[in-house]
């Protein structure tokens, strides 16, 4: 039985985390004593995602990610909520993305649909502003790629936002599975890929136990000779977690040299390279939402946000 759970009518934190090659992932931890971050050489990223208007504790670091569902209709006041909450945590850098419930960032689907879900058309560009705000270190993604640096003087980060996701009820950001291709193709190789709905089979299981996510996604990290260090995801909140995805890749330089010398094995023509995977959605969905019939609240046990930890020196 997980160590949070109580004798006493009250929630508690437990502790859970792993290594890999690159770094240290903590999914569970003591939200007012949270692991100490390794040092210089090191950068702690803070993952979130649907946090849908709510605010909660978040653990320091040098990055924070948002993988969408700022908001829960995506109203002006609501988005401003979760702006207001993001201007006070102190990471030097805050990456947002939308979600399908941010609905005016999606303006070619919001023109025609916003009636199903607002009485008043809101102001995208408005919306948009907000969002922005570099004074206080948030930057936000629509299929687009951005680098960063998270301390003075440090390694330079390549980040691509991409807030799809397959259908889902006709929300915002929804295509359909003819259409998958042509929105996934576009995303490049970077160390860090925010998207909102996960890649089909990775922390995807809704509540009917079916895999909902994305398979032109997944084949496309897959064909990708560098995939992501880091691949950060939400929508599907009853998968919240974190794992090691392995990859293998061909290697360039092997398929050179196999033009003068074709005797190599199949082994040593692939290489296994891995992502960091995490499913950082933050509102409780499921019977993981219940903790001895008490409801465990945004960011709560079994919900919380995921960091990681990554050697700046890791190549993908």
């Amino acid at each position: 039985m997980p160590s949070w759970f109580s004798r006493t009518p009250s929630l508690q934190y437990g502790k859970e985390s792993f290594d890999t090659k690159i770094g240290t992932v903590y999914t569970a931890y003591d939200p007012k004593s949270p692991p100490q971050h390794p040092g210089p050489q090191w950068t702690r990223f803070v993952c979130i995602s649907d946090t849908h208007s709510e605010t909660f504790d978040v653990p320091p670091g040098d990055v924070l990610l948002h993988s969408g569902d700022l908001s829960k209709l995506g109203k002006y006041d609501q988005l401003k909520v979760t702006v207001d909450w993001l201007r006070g945590l102190p990471h030097r850098v805050k990456i947002i993305i939308a979600g399908n419930h941010d609905l005016p960032l999606h303006e070619a689907w919001y023109v025609n649909d916003f009636h199903r879900f607002h009485k008043q058309k809101e102001d995208s560009s408005r919306i948009r502003a907000l969002l922005n705000d570099e004074k206080n270190g948030i930057t936000y993604l629509q299929d687009q790629k951005h680098t960063f640096q998270a301390k003075d003087g440090g390694r330079e980060w390549s980040v691509y936002g991409f807030p799809w996701q397959p259908w889902f009820g006709g929300w915002a950001f929804n295509y359909e599975t003819e259409e998958a291709q042509a929105l996934v193709k576009p995303i490049p190789e970077v160390d860090i890929l925010l998207t909102h709905g996960p890649p089909h089979s990775i922390l995807d299981t809704a509540l009917n136990e079916q895999h909902v996510g994305c398979p032109e996604l997944l084949t496309h990290l897959s064909q990708m000779q560098r995939p992501p260090l880091l691949h950060c995801f939400g929508h599907i909140h009853e998968s919240h977690g974190a794992i090691v995805h392995s990859w293998t890749t061909r290697d360039p330089a092997i398929e050179v040299s196999e033009a003068v010398d074709n005797t190599q094995s199949s082994s040593v023509k692939e290489q296994s390279r891995q992502t960091i995977m995490v499913n950082a959605a933050n509102q409780p969905i499921g019977p993981r939402g219940f903790v001895r019939g008490i409801r465990v609240p945004c960011g709560g046990p079994g919900f919380q946000p995921v960091i990681i930890d990554i050697l700046d020196s890791a190549e993908r």
